[in-house]
């Protein structure tokens, strides 16, 4: 019995064909864009398929380079492309690259193509698609006078091989014409070269995380009439994101509406300094405590659950209003009849992700009945990728350097703090992060006292925004810090791209330097990489 999918391919190339043409893609487009990636990428998670948002702002950022194969008023087919300025001797993974899929790396004065994403409708393929589309690249090459084209390419055929050869030396059969790869077949057919095989540059299970890093060179490349300034750095485009911590001041009140207004009032005054993140405290919630009976952290655990739905639901509704991410401090939840202290991250989407606290402190465990979590996690927001770390999270080295060789570019530290001593364990291992990982630390705590509760709710707390100790940053490791406990928002714009550059050249490069020889450091369970929309 025939394959419908086959018998389908089969129909369609058994009846008379109908010319297939490109052109440039327009934003109505993109419903049938994301079709076609779905039918072609059918074996990717749906997570990793472009969202509306994300192909709207790569055609925003370079609408020359985004097109589409149609057959009539069908498209079948797209591609689509940035220019980017980069240094052939560094290697930049897929997000520092398009900037998480946003295309805001993309530089008119670069001098070389990436080739981004490419897709042919299955029932399509073999008819010569990929060419057409591969020839609209090209003609980019010449208009814009750039020295290059590269992109990573899929290798899924490798797979059937896996146990048998490495990559590297099926690459080598797929190029001597020993073996058939459908992706690799193609890039090499288009006129590309692999220069690289690499692993965990891009996330593809069919080909099992393995890509080929491609180059193409222009042959009618124009050194003359190219003006590239020469720079010592990479020469990708900045990224920069803005962020804000707010220092929350636990006063009184009578209600969960009053909460809602004190929150909106940091919601607002961020949003005042067109910030893209807002950070927080850890069980900053427990004000709603303020108009309950005198009750153990026990008894707060189970009363605070049950405002967990009104909580999500405030959160959700500010960060849409507002158009930003918030990571809403953290808020124990009721999960499977055991309660976690949970971390919250709202988007301007709509959706809600979660980072549970994963090292519970004996206070918590003992007097609170608090669960440690069991998942380090990434998440990869258009903008940035961010971890959190809870409070205590962060005093533990080896989960930060997880997260930081995962792709984490921010780590945001919620806390709580009762009294300076506890405060400043949390601030130094959090500068100590910053620094040995070359990664950006956003940590806030509350401030105020808790008069009706135990005395297990006094605060202290002084937000900070750190960040490495090198060339390209404060020479203290301090983008911005509050005065201490008192109430306040910090705010500071952190260009991402430093964060890259440095690594390769600053004065010490921990992450470089690492002695695999005498140490090792390998997560138990594979750390989970969200995207986010």
């Amino acid at each position: 019995m025939t394959e419908p999918s086959t018998r389908s391919r089969s129909d369609i190339l058994s009846k008379p064909k109908t010319k297939i043409t490109t052109r440039r893609w327009h934003p109505e487009d993109i419903p049938e864009i994301i079709a076609c990636s779905r039918a072609t990428y059918h074996d990717y998670p749906e997570e990793y398929i472009y969202t509306q948002r994300l192909y709207e702002m790569q055609f925003a950022a370079f609408p020359q380079g985004q097109f589409v194969a149609v057959c009539g008023e069908k498209i079948i087919g797209y591609a689509t492309c940035m220019i980017v300025s980069i240094d052939d001797d560094f290697w930049y993974d897929v997000d520092e690259l398009t900037g998480a899929g946003t295309f805001s790396t993309h530089n008119q004065d670069g001098d070389t193509l990436y080739g981004a994403d490419i897709a042919v409708h299955p029932d399509y393929q073999r008819r010569g698609v990929a060419m057409l589309l591969y020839k609209r690249r090209r003609s980019i090459l010449k208009r814009y006078n750039l020295r290059q084209m590269i992109a990573y390419g899929r290798i899924p055929g490798y797979k059937n091989y896996a146990g048998k050869m490495t990559a590297e030396q099926y690459v080598e059969k797929v190029k001597n014409g020993e073996l058939h790869d459908p992706a690799l077949n193609t890039h090499l057919k288009a006129g590309f070269q692999v220069k690289k095989v690499q692993l965990d540059i891009t996330i593809d299970r069919s080909s099992l995380n393995y890509s080929t890093f491609l180059t193409m060179p222009n042959p009618d490349f124009n050194v003359a009439k190219k003006k590239i300034s020469s720079a010592v750095f990479p020469k990708i485009q900045a990224r920069r994101v803005r962020v804000c911590a707010a220092q929350y001041h636990m006063r009184a009140i009578q209600s969960f509406e009053d909460l809602e207004r004190s929150v909106e009032f940091f919601v607002d005054s961020a949003d005042s300094y067109h910030c893209h993140f807002l950070l927080f405290p850890e069980y900053f919630t427990y004000q709603l405590l303020s108009f309950k009976k005198r009750m153990s952290m026990k008894e707060a655990a189970v009363e605070l659950a049950g405002y967990a739905d009104r909580y999500v639901e405030m959160f959700k509704r500010f960060a849409q209003k507002y158009n930003i991410y918030i990571i809403g401090g953290s808020h124990p939840i009721l999960r499977d009849g055991k309660h976690y202290n949970t971390a919250h991250l709202f988007t301007p989407t709509g959706n809600v992700y979660t980072q549970d606290k994963l090292h519970i402190t004996p206070a918590e465990r003992n007097e609170g009945g608090i669960e440690p979590g069991a998942a380090l996690r990434i998440f990869h927001t258009p903008l940035a990728r961010i971890a959190i770390q809870v409070c205590y999270d962060i005093e533990f080295p080896e989960a930060s350097r997880l997260l930081t060789l995962a792709g984490a570019e921010i780590i945001f530290v919620p806390f709580y703090a009762e009294e300076k001593k506890a405060y400043y364990r949390i601030r130094h291992c959090a500068q100590a992060r910053a620094v040995e990982n070359f990664i950006y630390v956003v940590m806030t705590g509350s401030v105020g006292n808790m008069h009706t509760q135990s005395g297990s709710f006094l605060h202290y707390s002084q937000a900070a925004i750190l960040t490495p100790s090198d060339f390209s940053f404060p020479e203290k490791g301090i983008e911005g810090e509050a005065d201490p406990n008192v109430e306040a928002v910090v705010v500071s714009e952190l260009a991402l791209s430093s964060l890259s550059q440095q690594r390769h050249v600053a004065t010490v490069r921990p992450l470089h330097d690492m002695r695999p020889d005498l140490y090792e450091l390998f997560p138990k369970n594979k750390i989970e990489i969200v995207r986010v929309e």
